[in-house]
């Protein structure tokens, strides 16, 4: 261990975190010093540095137990197995001189792990955000704000699942005043784990949509699943709630905490809101007019959220501004890329409520030329899928759009709602990608603005190659989805 650049835990440490929270946990250590530790913590032993902690998981195709061995042999200074993997790992642990923690469950020692390690450092301001939408536009507005004034560590990219969260509550450093973190959700119980995880001192709903109602069954519950970030309250802390939504008085209701509610109408410091198209919009803050780059009045409630988070811990009007005007769009979420065909590349995820958003603004665009919507399935939604792609079909056919291209088995229903509606709109629905790719190329020109939207699981950014010229970086080699898919992924 003397190579690690820092030691984030030591062994001896995190073995009696782990014994309070998970009964029967047992450490078995060849090392011959109680100073060891380990200086990062990794799940994919190919990603294993000096000094790792590496945590076996059991997946659906993959366990980690079988790379045990290769974690050690790269430099791990401990792994944590599941109890029945232990036997084969003892002479292994003993051969690299390295240590093992045993538990019932790997998963939830990881978890486990991660919330010991945040109570090392008290005075650290912990900021959970939530929803059904914006979630990651939201946190990187905030850490826009917050860093002009503060040290902020953030999960990166979407690292906001049941090992992301944990795994990026490991890059929290003694510098940092304070850390947002993003909490996804991909099954009941999710969102309670990960507040257990992080136990927040403010903790932000974004909205309550239909995104994974497949999982969940209704919105209702949805509503009840992202109530559980303020599970962990004591009644010091802050719940922050959209005034607008139609779950506002559910998710306000017996939170042991101080709730506290935003939108246009709660910011005193908030001015004229101008909507200046494709270019984003120009938002006056205590008297200041800034321009936020993200298009469209659904990505404006972004930043009063943002904001809101932002005021709790006192950060001033002008590093507010500072966040605003700063802001670059992150990949598939409400990009404007601008050339002889104009593309909104809005494909990162959809469910009905940002889809339809994203056909709004794009119908509210003034604009000279055609408007193009490529609009691929909306996944995860269960029972509700066949009434929601219906219903997608009747926002579409009362939009402008000139050109409509459906992509997806689950656009089926789309088509066939277009089919009968009165306005008569041209449309071709495939769920191939070159005879997507194809039948576009064939309809664009020059002067039209296309939208890209569907869930991450279409892949939409492979029609780029089309929409900007055929030599483009942009998914230039990609002939699946999943190639395509890998280089925005991380």
């Amino acid at each position: 261990m003397a190579d690690s650049p820092l030691i984030l835990m030591g062994i001896n440490q995190l073995a009696s975190a782990l014994s309070l929270a998970m009964p029967g946990v047992e450490l078995i250590s060849f090392y011959g010093n109680d100073a060891a530790g380990f200086s990062s913590v990794s799940i994919d032993s190919r990603n294993v540095e000096a000094g790792a902690l590496f945590v076996a998981l059991q997946g659906t195709y993959s366990d980690g137990h079988r790379y045990v061995a290769s974690a050690f042999a790269k430099g791990a200074s401990a792994a944590l197995v599941n109890r029945g993997a232990v036997p084969e790992f003892v002479d292994t642990a003993r051969r690299f001189q390295r240590a093992l923690f045993v538990v019932d469950d790997t998963l939830r020692g990881l978890q486990e792990a991660a919330r010991a390690y945040l109570a090392l450092f008290p005075s650290f301001i912990r900021i959970g955000i939530t929803g059904s939408s914006g979630k990651t536009t939201t946190k990187e507005l905030a850490g826009a704000m917050i860093s002009a004034e503060k040290p902020v560590v953030m999960n990166e990219g979407n690292l906001n699942s049941e090992t992301g969260l944990p795994l990026s509550v490991f890059k929290v450093r003694a510098w940092h005043k304070a850390g947002i973190f993003e909490m996804g959700m991909n099954r009941q119980g999710e969102i309670a784990e990960l507040a257990h995880v992080l136990q927040p001192h403010i903790a932000l709903i974004t909205n309550i949509g239909t995104a994974h109602i497949g999982m969940l069954g209704s919105q209702a519950q949805i509503a009840r699943e992202k109530k559980a970030i303020f599970a962990e309250f004591t009644g010091n802390e802050i719940a922050l709630l959209p005034a607008d939504d139609e779950y506002a008085a559910f998710l306000a209701e017996n939170v042991k905490g101080n709730v506290r509610f935003f939108d246009e109408e709660c910011f005193p410091e908030l001015g004229q809101i101008r909507d200046c198209g494709l270019e984003g919009s120009e938002i006056e803050w205590d008297g200041q007019t800034v321009r936020f780059s993200l298009p469209g009045r659904h990505n404006v409630k972004n930043v009063l959220a943002a904001a809101a988070i932002a005021q709790q811990i006192s950060v001033s009007a002008a590093s507010i501004r500072q966040g605003i005007e700063s802001f670059k769009p992150l990949f598939g979420r409400s990009e404007v890329l601008r050339g002889p065909i104009t593309v909104i590349r809005d494909c990162y995820n959809a469910n009905p409520e940002s889809m339809a958003a994203a056909i709004q603004f794009c119908d509210s665009l003034e604009w000279q030329g055609r408007r193009v919507y490529v609009l691929g399935s909306m996944l995860e939604l269960g029972d509700d899928s066949a009434g929601a792609h219906q219903r997608l079909g009747s926002i579409v056919a009362e939009s402008r759009a000139d050109e409509v291209f459906l992509f997806g088995k689950e656009t089926e229903l789309t088509a066939e709602a277009l089919s009968s509606a009165n306005r008569k709109v041209s449309f071709v629905h495939t769920d191939d990608i070159n005879t997507l790719t194809d039948a576009l190329a064939q309809t664009v020109r020059e002067g039209d603005v296309v939208l890209l939207k569907g869930s991450r699981g279409c892949a939409l950014e492979r029609l780029m190659s089309v929409l900007q010229h055929r030599d483009s970086a942009v998914c230039k080699h990609s002939t699946t989805k999943e190639e395509c898919f890998n280089q925005y992924v991380s």
